[in-house]
């Protein structure tokens, strides 16, 4: 018969090694990808919010959760309650490393604006024209502050007057952005909560089992007599 916490533990076990793969991924692919030239205004605008991204903790943070998995593959192979426990804390410290870098990524859109006004004074015209035209706007936080590039979304100065600047929409485009990651990051916690859990509830099991076997070996040693 399938033992039934053993079974939910390798499922959610399996899991948390793949949100490690996902995060990996991810930081490695994004982070080489990121500080290519813009063609679009929305690529231009996603690459810049990746580029304040904490990659390098993103692959340790994939890493970390790796040797964890790694550490629950003897708990499983034998019935080991100290590996198990090791485990156990191991994903908690990655648990509490995931949600920092959740938190910093969150923390990032309190600051928004500011932190966009400093990118976008740093691009060429043309990134910032490529912006312009995407998300309507003129200037960043009007046509004159700092001061439009002509293109076709502010084709004249009466024209980018009447514009709003780009600092509202690439401010609501950040946020709805980076809200989806940093939830999903939320979302790898909560599956390490739930291995944690999982690893309590097989913890627990075990203690039983080793208990029961005591009480049997102490009745046999009794029935030799």
């Amino acid at each position: 018969m399938v033992n039934k916490v053993l079974a939910a533990f390798v499922g959610i076990d399996i899991l948390f090694a793949a949100t490690g793969a996902l995060i990996l991924g991810f930081s490695v692919i994004v982070q080489k990808t990121c500080f290519d030239a813009p063609t679009e205004g929305n690529m231009a605008a996603r690459d810049l919010l990746y580029q304040q991204f904490p990659f390098s903790a993103g692959i340790g943070n994939g890493i970390f959760t790796f040797i964890a998995f790694a550490c629950t593959l003897p708990a499983l192979a034998t019935n080991s309650r100290s590996w198990l426990k090791f485990a156990v804390f191991l994903v908690v410290v990655d648990a509490i490393f995931t949600l920092i870098i959740g938190l910093d990524l969150w923390i990032l859109t309190l600051r928004i604006k500011e932190t966009f006004s400093k990118l976008w004074i740093a691009q060429t015209p043309d990134v910032q024209s490529l912006m312009q035209v995407a998300f309507e706007c003129c200037g960043y936080f009007n046509s004159t502050s700092p001061a439009f590039h002509t293109d076709s979304a502010c084709p004249s100065p009466a024209t980018a007057a009447l514009m709003t600047g780009c600092a509202t929409p690439l401010s609501r485009f950040s946020n709805t952005f980076i809200d989806n990651i940093f939830t999903a990051l939320f979302g790898v916690v909560g599956v390490d909560a739930v291995l944690i859990v999982a690893a309590a509830c097989l913890l627990k099991e075990r203690k039983e089992m080793e208990r029961y076997r005591h009480i049997d070996e102490k009745s046999g040693a009794r029935g030799t007599f």
